[in-house]
């Protein structure tokens, strides 16, 4: 039975990991953070996701899975590192190289190598083969070199690495075939061979499109204010076009894909992606539009205190990278407001959090940040009775909010009015 060494614990690496391990492979997770390793070979995890806890509870205890700081002779490696976004909206591709780096002293010929972490057209070919080369390996002939992106949605991770078709990009053919082999183990969509670097260039399509679509409707949404129209309305009577889909609005994008990915495909041709780069810059304005749009309703009021419900970047889940409230949150610090933060997924943040009846108490405008389920069973009388002024802000169009204009609230929806007296 073939072992594998899964490099990064993290959203992806952990999950992956345990799903070849309850699949039957021995697996070590390797992270170099000592108190993640610690947590997991305890059969606990440090990152919320629906139904991890028990598969890693019970791979644990099965002896499949077990974690360390340093790789260990396996047959095959799979690197799951974060590739972030340097100041300079370039690709950060040092725990990369630290990743590959980690293995010289247990990779041998023969083994299979993959890796699962975003990165930009050719980094494959350009940047992780020569490292491999210095190694004293010939990547092509060596070894079985693949880029396999993941492809799921936090919140619901473990359906979807089952359940969603995957690209498997091979430095050569037989590199690919390697890899589809591995993931059999538990893939049941169907995954389909190319190169390296059109895998790369598919990972980072998928999500510029995305990003470049929901641009639009924000972009919609600015002007959606300015004449004086509901942008969800409009929205909602657009998509019933049988070949319009338009995404819904919001206060900026974040994650750890649509909000970095499409920098990747920039940075390789800047002069050429435009269109690209134009939406990126309107996702990353939406937060000023929302504080902007904020500040006009709080002008005749002294000393606003406002509640932001939800500071994650989707809702039912504590993932915070990337969050266009974060953004929020310090432009009205900047500006010295007082803020009440609350949201009941996360549970460590730079900016003190606090109960929803705190975050409430003497407000003057509640803003929902994220859309998780909990806010819509809030009882819109309580919170009236708790704040100074009853203004509601709602980025994400999800509260009744008939029940909230009942309840004494102005309600705003971002982009939206709605002046329709017939």
């Amino acid at each position: 039975m073939k072992k594998i060494c899964v490099i990064g614990l993290g959203y992806i690496g952990l999950p992956t990991a345990t799903m070849f391990a309850v699949s039957g492979y021995k697996v070590v997770g390797v992270d170099v953070k000592k108190d993640v390793v610690e947590t997991i070979n305890q059969g606990n995890i440090h990152i919320e996701e629906p139904g991890l806890s028990e598969m890693v509870k019970g791979a644990v205890s099965k002896g499949n899975l077990k974690a360390s700081t340093k790789p260990e002779e396996s047959d095959v490696y799979i690197i799951a590192v974060p590739t972030p976004l340097t100041q300079d909206k370039k690709i950060e591709l040092k725990y990369l190289k630290n990743a590959i780096e980690s293995l010289e002293k247990v990779l041998k010929k023969g083994d299979t190598v993959i890796v699962e972490s975003t990165i930009a057209p050719r980094t494959t070919e350009d940047f992780i083969l020569p490292i491999l080369e210095e190694m004293g390996f010939d990547p092509k002939k060596d070894l079985y070199l693949s880029h396999c992106p993941e492809r799921v949605l936090p919140g619901q991770i473990i359906n979807e690495l089952m359940n969603n078709n995957r690209v498997i990009g091979g430095t050569t053919k037989e590199a690919a075939l390697k890899a589809r082999k591995i993931y059999e183990s538990f893939v049941n969509g169907e995954m389909y061979i190319t190169d390296a670097t059109t895998a790369e260039m598919v990972k980072l399509m998928e999500n510029t499109f995305r990003d470049v679509n929901i641009a639009l409707v924000n972009e919609l949404a600015k002007i959606s204010k300015k004449i004086k129209i509901d942008i969800w309305e409009a929205v909602d009577l657009a998509n019933k076009h049988p070949r319009v889909n338009l995404h819904k609005p919001g206060p900026g994008v974040g994650g750890h894909c649509l909000a970095i990915d499409p920098w990747f495909i920039v940075e390789k041709a800047p002069e050429k992606s435009k269109i690209i780069k134009l939406s990126r810059d309107t996702n990353n304005s939406m937060p000023g539009f929302v504080v902007k749009d904020i500040e006009e309703n709080l002008e005749k009021i002294n000393n606003p205190k406002i509640a932001i419900l939800g500071i994650t970047y989707k809702g039912n889940v504590d993932d915070l990278r990337e969050s266009p409230v974060l953004d929020i949150i310090d432009k009205f610090e900047q500006k010295g407001y007082d803020l009440g933060i609350y949201d009941p997924y996360v549970k460590n943040f730079k900016y003190e959090t606090v109960s929803l009846e705190n975050a409430v108490k003497e407000a003057d405008l509640l803003i929902v940040g994220a859309d998780h389920r909990d806010f819509k069973y809030i009882f819109p009388d309580k919170i009236s009775e708790l704040m100074r002024n009853n203004i509601l802000y709602d980025t994400k169009n999800i509260l009744d909010h008939k029940a909230w204009e009942k309840s004494g609230f102005k309600v705003m929806k971002l982009g939206g009015y709605n002046i329709k007296n017939w």
